[in-house]
């Protein structure tokens, strides 16, 4: 028996309305380009970082994942532009722990919380500091550079790039007992020049511009500031090992995004991320820069960047150091 005129309209109409079995009820992100802002110039370690990560994410996620390059002010504007941003996973951030971390313990008046006004997607990359000396000094260990310090401190002094490795230098100030005055210098690769100088007695730089300049025979690492030794410098003591387990400092480069930025699109980030991070090329290119791939969970990087604000801020005070000054 055939259907009638209103039978068959609503079969139609049915069949028009309900969903095809296993079809996305909407677009899957991404379905546009990705705005990727990282907040310094181009050529460090955090923009390499991300445009490694971008080209990878670009080709898995099969949509272009473009880095923007927006420094200034200790990296201020550009992780502000990303904390205004519309939160739908289109306008990310390469952040390190200088502008996350750092500058919250030394300010008061930033334009941005690192807590509220960023949902943390993962942890990308860790890297330790190195304490570097000339190897025309006379400090064949950590004990002679401390010695040195503690007897003369109007000529010890300290050379860093950034408030991060002032605050760690001023971390190992204060539980070595020591007053090294500091200096500032536009890069690490400054640092490390200005050693071999001889206008500063030591400088706390990261892996990559101290295995460069080790390379070279012309500067001598005598810690780093890791809980262990690590791979490109395994000869190298960790503070711990020397008397100091109080004096850690391991510097990260994750990612984030803005606060109220869908959990659906943070987990598929998420996850898109740490396989990037286990890609043999990506592991190659992230150890050629001596950087350690640390992909986390969103809830572990925010507890991280939680604990970490606040110990940071003390050691601030104590060294009285602040920003808005």
């Amino acid at each position: 028996m055939g259907l009638g005129r209103r039978e068959l309209l609503g079969c139609v109409a049915g069949a028009t309305l309900a969903p095809m079995p296993g079809r996305a009820q909407g677009p899957e992100y991404p379905d546009r380009p990705v705005r990727v802002i990282v907040p310094y110039a181009p050529g460090g370690t955090n923009d390499l970082v991300g445009r490694i990560l971008s080209q990878k994410l670009s080709e898995t996620l099969s949509q272009p994942f473009v880095v923007e390059n927006r420094p200034g002010a200790q990296a201020i504007v550009g992780t502000e532009a990303v904390a205004r941003a519309r939160p739908d996973g289109y306008t990310l951030l390469i952040g390190a722990s200088g502008p996350i971390v750092f500058n919250p313990a030394t300010s008061e008046r930033l334009s941005y919380d690192s807590l509220a006004d960023f949902v943390p997607v993962t942890n990308l990359v860790t890297f330790p500091l190195v304490l570097l000396v000339s190897t025309g000094s006379a400090y064949r260990s950590l004990a002679d550079l401390i010695d040195f310090a503690k007897a003369n401190p109007s000529k010890a002094n300290y050379g860093t790039p950034a408030t991060s490795f002032q605050l760690a230098t001023e971390l190992f100030n204060q539980r070595a007992g020591t007053r090294f005055q500091h200096i500032t210098y536009r890069g690490s690769a400054d640092c490390v020049t200005a050693l071999i100088r001889d206008e500063i007695t030591m400088t706390m730089v990261d892996t990559a511009p101290a295995v460069a300049g080790l390379s070279g025979g012309q500067v001598r690492a005598l810690a780093v500031t890791s809980p262990n030794r690590i791979a490109a410098l395994p000869e190298v003591p960790t503070m711990k090992e020397l008397g100091l387990p109080d004096v850690e400092a391991v510097l990260w480069t994750g990612m984030l995004a803005p606060a109220r930025t869908p959990p659906e699109v943070v987990r598929r980030l998420n996850t898109a991320v740490a396989e990037a991070l286990q890609a043999p090329d990506v592991k190659e290119r992230l150890s050629k820069l001596v950087l350690d791939p640390a992909a986390s969970t969103p809830e572990a990087f925010r507890a991280t960047i939680a604990h970490e604000i606040e110990l940071w801020r003390g050691v601030a005070k104590a060294a009285n150091i602040q920003m808005d000054r």
